[in-house]
């Protein structure tokens, strides 16, 4: 069957937005800006990417799912999190050894919190909607109160982001399709522009509370900071809404690319870790923003390239499928030159 075009645009959009965040990101304390445009795309990205994997998971549940997951997430995760190690210490970076495989690097968090999602909708799914969206939310403010959930096991984010997949499990594709509707999209133009603003002119906001790895104390809003991260709530939820709403449904040539997010996000880190270390970019005008624009096309096209795809197959996803049907590929026309 055609996979739907609209995820597909969804998801390179977002992955696209997920490498350009992380290149700019050496530079948004130097440019009101660049950390303007920072913070702005990362109250939405990470939400969004969790509720559409929330809005797939509908098959989640039983016991042979969970264990395919498993080979998908978890086995990942471990190879990467040994490679990371290894290349971190080959590029002089400083925090290269962690004290346990469970303190994940980089964005390998995502793999981890996605399998630990799957396997908190066992129970969720159980639950009415509303009392378990409701009690998601509860619970991934009350984290925030508690110094020892952090990076370890990726507990805060598991919990704190948890809402947006359980969101997205229960959406239906009529809901989805209500944010194509023209009042939708021109009422999400306003309010992508006014947090934009709201950013720009507000006091400086620590990135801690939209990585939601952090805990209160830590941001340093002991009691109120259950209100903040309430606020992050419906601000993240309603700028991924309105993202969402401008995604385009119609397919076109790099849609085919939404397949292969994954490659991109678990192999970006290699290059923008290393370009970090380097400090290979700067940013002194609109010109080198544009630059960083390009790259991060090219990062996204060539990451998840048929090449790309064919060599780390059998690490990422555990199969050589596409290997042995290029070596077929060459065996015949061997035969056929030959003939």
């Amino acid at each position: 069957m055609e996979r739907n075009a609209y995820f597909d645009n969804a998801k390179i959009l977002l992955i696209s937005l997920v490498v350009f965040g992380h290149l700019i990101q050496p530079f948004t304390s130097d440019s009101e800006g660049i950390g303007t445009l920072y913070t702005w795309i990362y109250t939405f990205h990470m939400p969004a990417f969790i509720l559409l994997a929330g809005f797939f998971a509908k098959g989640s549940g039983n016991l042979s799912y969970i264990l395919k997951l498993a080979k998908k997430l978890i086995i990942p995760y471990i190879i990467f999190q040994v490679m990371y190690t290894g290349y971190y210490f080959l590029i002089g970076k400083s925090n290269w050894l962690t004290d346990s495989i469970f303190y994940p690097h980089w964005s390998l968090w995502f793999l981890f919190s996605l399998f630990c999602w799957h396997l908190l909708l066992i129970l969720y799914k159980k639950i009415p909607p509303r009392v378990g969206i409701g009690l998601a939310l509860l619970i991934g403010i009350l984290i925030g109160f508690f110094d020892s959930f952090g990076h370890t096991f990726s507990l805060s984010r598991t919990f704190v982001f948890f809402p947006y997949f359980l969101i997205g499990y229960w959406l239906s594709k009529e809901q989805m399709t209500f944010l194509k509707r023209k009042s939708v999209k021109i009422a999400s133009v306003f309010i992508m522009l006014s947090i934009a603003v709201a950013i720009y002119y507000l006091p400086h906001i620590n990135s801690g509370w939209l990585l939601a790895s952090k805990s209160y104390s830590t941001l340093g809003l002991d009691v109120y900071g259950g209100f903040a991260r309430l606020i992050i709530y419906a601000t993240s939820s309603l700028m991924a809404a309105s993202i969402l709403a401008w995604i385009p449904q119609q397919r076109f040539s790099f849609t085919k690319l939404g397949e292969r997010t994954l490659y991109v996000y678990l192999l970006h880190g290699f290059i923008v870790q290393y370009v970090r270390e380097i400090e290979w970019l700067r940013v002194d005008n609109i010109l080198d923003l544009f630059g960083i624009v390009v790259i991060t096309v090219v990062i996204v096209i060539g990451l998840s390239s048929k090449f790309v795809v064919t060599i780390w197959q059998p690490l990422i996803e555990g199969s050589t499928t596409r290997l042995k049907a290029f070596f077929e590929k060459e065996e015949v026309d061997d035969k056929n030159m030959s003939a």
